[in-house]
């Protein structure tokens, strides 16, 4: 009785570590290069609006809706959009297309940084550049987060909008648009 009871509990402590392993696994991109995302994939592309059971370790879940405060005075002007980026991450090509048709529409309109986080190198790159701009409290917390583009109002620091591998170009173009009349 005593070797069957061991056995049970031992078997229910696996299933747990199973669990906590499987909530605690990066989110994967399901949306490949060449795939259309759906209505479901676009809502699961961003991060703090995540419906998983597992929503304790999404990485939204316990931020405020800030980058921490205001962005540096030289880019106070427009609003911001900040490109988390890899050159190894497959959501950064996915999204690719539609970050350089923001660029050509929001020239001189909107400001767009890139923090490369591909390698040690380019990281210090983009911590020193965050600094510089009033976003290291953000890159700290979003580092991970590549292939992410979030629109920030620079005066607050107010977060707009967050997608990660959303290359749906209204949904940017929405956001971007209210920000410009205000």
């Amino acid at each position: 009785m005593y070797k069957s009871s061991k056995f049970l509990l031992s078997l229910v402590c696996l299933s747990g570590l199973v669990l906590t392993v499987s909530c605690g696994a990066a989110n994967s991109d399901n949306i490949s290069q060449n795939q259309t995302p759906s209505t479901t994939d676009v809502a699961q592309s961003n991060p703090c609006a995540s419906k998983n059971p597992c929503a304790s370790k999404n990485p939204c879940a316990a931020k405020a809706k800030s980058i921490g405060g205001p962005l540096a005075q030289e880019i106070q002007d427009k609003p911001v959009l900040v490109d988390v980026f890899a050159t190894w991450c497959a959501a950064c090509k996915n999204i690719a297309p539609t970050l350089s048709q923001l660029e050509k529409d929001y020239e001189g309109k909107v400001h767009f940084v890139v923090l490369d986080v591909s390698d040690k190198a380019t990281t210090a790159q983009a911590e020193a550049k965050a600094k510089e701009l009033g976003l290291s409290e953000f890159l700290s917390a979003n580092k991970s987060q590549t292939g992410m583009l979030t629109i920030v109002e620079p005066k607050t620091g107010k977060i707009l909008a967050q997608h990660r591998n959303n290359p749906n170009l209204a949904d940017y173009k929405t956001i971007l648009d209210t920000a410009l009349t205000q």
